[in-house]
């Protein structure tokens, strides 16, 4: 990046300022310079890069050049620049899904049942691909807009690949509050991780906390063991239609066998229910 007067440009775009980002990328809010379009620079620092992560790049590249759906976040253009991959992507204006829920606290059924419709469609998208996300969280959920009414779009397919049928993926990696049992005991595993995070994602809007805590990744796992149903607060519970519940608990299924698969999910009766009523 380059200064010019007082600005700090870089390619076709001016930076404005840092939305976020992890241990070798770091997002930008920027505006380019003869359109004036506001977008999202991902900025990816090339040596900072993994085989592992460079693979991961790969399919994350792949994936979003080939797809365009309202629930997945749009790639506009990738570039190189000063040692750095830099991916143009949709700037969102309504924030992520962590912050929603900080603002906000806990949503009512309605609203999660309408976001996981959303989620649900881009995880469609990805399943067509055979990609797991594999860092499925509040903080890569997108909210287009601050409006009432956003659109939920996945982001951030950093740590994504391609899994084909009956294959199974081994790296560690994730969100601990997220990430299925089965990655955190270094087990072998497919695409029913994404269902897990999907379930604790679903937890946390219901509730406005992850469903298994601790300071550690041993703490999480252990909590997950001990617990012998979901730690809903009760006067939440009591409130809950048995379909929302059943959703979650299958979701959130310690043994992968027994969790429900994306198809299970998709025709599961709490996402059919009639808002007009029951």
């Amino acid at each position: 990046m380059k200064m010019e007067g007082d600005e700090v440009t870089v390619g076709e775009y001016t930076v404005r300022c840092k939305l976020g980002g992890g241990a070798s990328s770091t997002v930008w809010k920027a505006e380019h310079r003869t359109s004036g379009k506001v977008v999202a620079l991902k900025q990816i620092e090339r040596h900072k890069l993994t085989r592992q992560l460079k693979n991961c790049l790969d399919c994350e590249l792949t994936f979003l050049s080939s797809v365009h759906h309202p629930n997945i976040i749009s790639l506009f253009d990738v570039f190189l620049a000063e040692n750095s991959t830099f991916l143009v992507l949709e700037f969102c204006a309504g924030g992520d899904l962590a912050s929603y829920i900080q603002n906000h606290g806990r949503v009512q059924e309605c609203v999660a049942r309408k976001f996981m419709k959303q989620i649900g469609a881009g995880l469609e998208v990805l399943s067509m691909h055979q990609i797991i996300h594999r860092d499925l969280k509040p903080e890569n959920i997108l909210l287009s807009s601050m409006e009432d009414d956003p659109i939920l779009k996945i982001a951030d397919f950093g740590l994504s690949r391609m899994l084909n049928p009956n294959d199974l993926a081994e790296t560690v990696c994730g969100s601990p509050f997220y990430m299925a049992p089965e990655i955190l005991q270094f087990k072998k595993y497919d695409d029913k991780v994404d269902m897990w995070s999907l379930g604790a994602i679903l937890f946390e809007l219901l509730n406005g906390y992850p469903p298994f805590r601790g300071r550690t990744s041993v703490q999480i796992l252990q909590n997950i063991k001990a617990s012998l149903r979901l730690p809903f607060h009760e006067p939440i519970l009591l409130q809950l239609h048995p379909d929302c519940v059943d959703l979650c608990s299958r979701l959130l299924s310690i043994d992968p066998e027994k969790r429900i698969s994306f198809k299970e999910f998709c025709q599961h009766d709490f996402l059919k229910i009639d808002e007009r009523g029951r």
